[in-house]
């Protein structure tokens, strides 16, 4: 896909300079998707580049004792067909001069030497500022210590090794599957204070084993690891490792290996942490075991193991397709998409080889953009919790790296860019319409506002049916799901023990009247305390006969009786007050949602233009409102447990509290009123789902403002 680069109106700029490559820099070639590639790398630095044949050659044949225009020239009449063109030579020369591989055979090259040394050096402490939250430090060189301990190296790293990490790591996923609830539940505490040291030991820990797993499996297959040091991973300490030489590798298994030892050992460690932490009772081993297998699984899944950022995942992802710098080639394909449709600039090229490559280029490159942005917010967040005054400071780096920098780049390269003499003002004309557009419709274009609140759906009327009396269930008189009228049996229950304690209350009460006769013939002045006996005798024996009446549960009222789990109850123990089932008139629903503090405001304003429930597992058949009532006073018990955490809902709830319906913030409750339902859905009480709630249509600014407002007044009451 790429165009006709043969001139450049830029090569008077370079046409008559003598350079040549440095000779401390290596090349050697490497194959890169069935196509033959060399790799320049400068040992100093440890910087790698990576060249097309055609380029390799023209680089080879640079010289102090001739210009650039001859070598190009020689190389065209060469081969016309693939010598690189003028624009493609700039470009390159330009790469290979910022990295200190190019020598000047004039008496300035030594001052020009440590002028780009030094510019190198301030565009890596920009870097450093820039990218604050994930700042380099290098302290030492592990390379002789590696050395050292390579033959235990090539035994880990062999067919024994991988028998091994198979074995423990198959055995604790199968403990972990069979405990994975226990698991769950241990995730609750897993931030607590008094958790967070074990926490961070186990992250260094890990952290450690995860480089030195790099930087052994480097090492093993003939690398070089040179710098060894600590990050600052959102201000956090931990080491860090650099084994960039494995990319000097020809065989890309080699490379995806390298990538991968720093998953492969955590993946281990958490194995190995997992037969521990099954083996063990609560306490400090216990939880340090559970903090590594926490650390492991989110670090591998959301940073490590992910392709969409450039950590491990990303550069294997790199060696697997054979596209090294993935990064930058999506980032020239999306510039080359700008230049060439937007702006109208003819000799802008793809890197792509393929329309496939190129569509999979500008997949990755968007989608790996919005997946930072996302993270980046998150972690903001999750700092500016915890520190206020650093999460400012890190939101104004984060604006200042990516707003201002890359706005200023581009206005710069729009007014001043070279390649761009000829179509400027469509440049410069399309950018305008952009922006215009751009604000037109955040600003002015009213787009639907809506949101969505959980909630479950209710009988217009029920009655609850509960135990009034303790006892075994002995007999299901009417099974689930019948039409009942009121009275009617539903449930025999079975109680010894009541009809014991009935015939010793009636003994205590007969006896307690033989006393009364006494007194009243022989002492009259104990009747007083006779009589009371009596009467809280009479009121137990009344208490226990109201009991035994109600052995057989019937029903409160007219309905459809409804439990869910009655086939389960025979022969269980049933302890007064247990809700048993409900009896409900089917002729009428409601939905009773839960709208929380942020949105309840609207609810107020009387905002609402329409609304429509969903019920889980027919989300797709929309159940229309035909009256709603907000309930006017803040709470805190769901009206079922399924909203709720432990019901496999979305609102939080109190860990610590019975029932699992109280919740970690004060809610609305909202009222509606169901029209029939069409004939494809049954509408069950008890069900749940989500109501939607239709606001007036309004900016999407308007609507991002309100929610960001929202965000800092519930988070940081700001």
């Amino acid at each position: 896909m790429a165009e006709n680069r043969t001139f450049s109106e830029s090569w008077y700029r370079v046409a008559n300079q003598r350079i040549s490559l440095r000779a401390h820099a290596q090349c050697h070639r490497q194959m890169f998707r069935g196509q033959e590639w060399y790799v320049v790398r400068d040992p100093f630095t440890n910087r790698f580049f990576r060249l097309r044949p055609a380029a390799y050659e023209f680089v080879a044949r640079l010289r102090s004792t001739r210009t650039v225009q001859e070598t190009w020239e020689e190389c065209v009449e060469l081969s016309p067909d693939d010598a690189p063109g003028q624009e493609d030579v700039i470009q390159l020369l330009a790469q290979l001069y910022h990295a200190n591989l190019l020598h000047y055979d004039v008496p300035a090259d030594s001052a020009k030497l440590f002028e780009r040394y030094k510019s190198m050096r301030q565009r890596e402490t920009t870097a450093k500022l820039l990218n604050v939250m994930f700042a380099h430090f290098p302290l030492l060189d592990p390379d002789a210590f590696l050395v050292r301990l390579m033959p235990l190296a090539r035994l880990v790293i062999g067919p024994l090794g991988a028998l091994v990490w198979l074995a423990v790591v198959g055995f604790a996923l199968k403990l972990g599957i069979e405990d994975f609830p226990a698991l769950r539940q241990q995730s609750q505490g897993v931030l607590s204070a008094g958790n967070l040291p074990l926490l961070y030991a186990a992250l260094v820990v890990l952290k450690a084993a995860h480089e030195f797993g790099h930087a052994f499996a480097c090492r093993r297959f003939g690398g070089e690891v040179h710098t060894m040091g600590v990050m600052l991973l959102i201000f956090t300490p931990l080491p860090y490792m650099d084994a960039t030489s494995s990319w000097s590798f020809r065989s890309r298994w080699k490379r995806v290996f390298v990538g991968a030892a720093g998953i492969l050992v955590e993946v281990f460690a958490a194995g190995c942490a997992t037969l521990v932490w099954a083996k063990t009772a609560p306490g400090t081993v216990h939880s340090l075991a559970y903090n590594v297998i926490f650390i492991a699984s989110v670090s591998t899944l959301l940073f490590n193991g992910n392709p969409l950022l450039r950590f491990d995942g990303y550069y294997i992802l790199s060696d697997l397709i054979d596209i090294p710098n993935l990064h930058q080639q999506c980032w020239r394909h999306l510039t080359h998409l700008v230049e060439r449709y937007a702006f109208g600039y003819r000799k802008s090229y793809s890197p792509a080889e393929s329309w496939g490559e190129a569509a999979w280029l500008l997949f990755y490159g968007l989608a790996s953009r919005v997946y930072r942005i996302f993270v980046f917010v998150r972690i903001l967040l999750f700092v500016a919790d915890r520190f206020l005054l650093a999460g400012i400071i890190m939101f104004g780096v984060c604006i200042v790296s990516w707003l201002v920098v890359p706005t200023s780049k581009f206005v710069r390269s729009l007014l001043t860019s070279p390649h761009l003499d000829r179509s400027r003002p469509r440049a410069i004309a399309v950018s305008a319409a952009v922006v215009t557009a751009l604000v037109l419709s955040l600003y002015y274009l009213p787009y639907p506002d809506r949101f969505r609140a959980p909630g479950v759906v209710e009988a217009g009327e029920f009655a609850d049916v509960i135990a009034e009396s303790p006892g075994a269930v002995a007999q299901i008189l009417t099974p689930s799901g019948q039409l009942v009228r009121s009275s009617q049996p539903l449930i025999r229950l079975h109680n010894p023990d009541l009809a014991r304690d009935i015939a010793l209350t009636q003994a205590r009460l007969a006896e307690n009247a033989a006393r009364l006769r006494l007194a009243l013939a022989e002492m009259p002045a104990d009747t007083r305390s006779v009589r009371g006996r009596i009467r809280v005798i009479e009121r137990e024996l009344a208490l226990l006969e109201f009991q035994q009446n109600r052995l057989i549960v019937t029903a409160p009222r007219d309905g459809v009786w409804v439990s869910p789990t009655l086939d389960e109850m025979q022969g269980v123990w049933l302890d007064r007050g247990t809700g048993i089932g409900h009896v409900l008139d089917t002729s009428a629903f409601r939905f009773a949602a839960v709208v929380t503090q942020e949105e309840a405001s609207r609810l107020f304003a009387d905002e609402i233009v329409d609304a429509q429930v969903r019920v889980r597992g027919c989300a797709h058949v929309p159940v229309e409102v035909t009256s709603r009532r907000v309930i006017p006073a803040e709470q805190t018990v769901l009206p079922s447990a399924a909203l709720g955490w432990f019901g496999g809902g979305d609102v939080a709830v109190d860990v610590q509290s019975a029932g699992g319906r109280k919740t970690v913030e004060p809610f609305f409750e909202v009222r509606t009123s169901l029209a029939a339902p069409p004939e494809q859905l049954v509408l069950l009480h008890g069900r749940s789902g989500k109501i939607r709630f239709e606001l007036p249509p309004r900016s999407l600014l308007a609507q991002w403002y309100r929610k960001a407002r929202q965000l800092l007044q519930k988070r940081y009451q700001i």
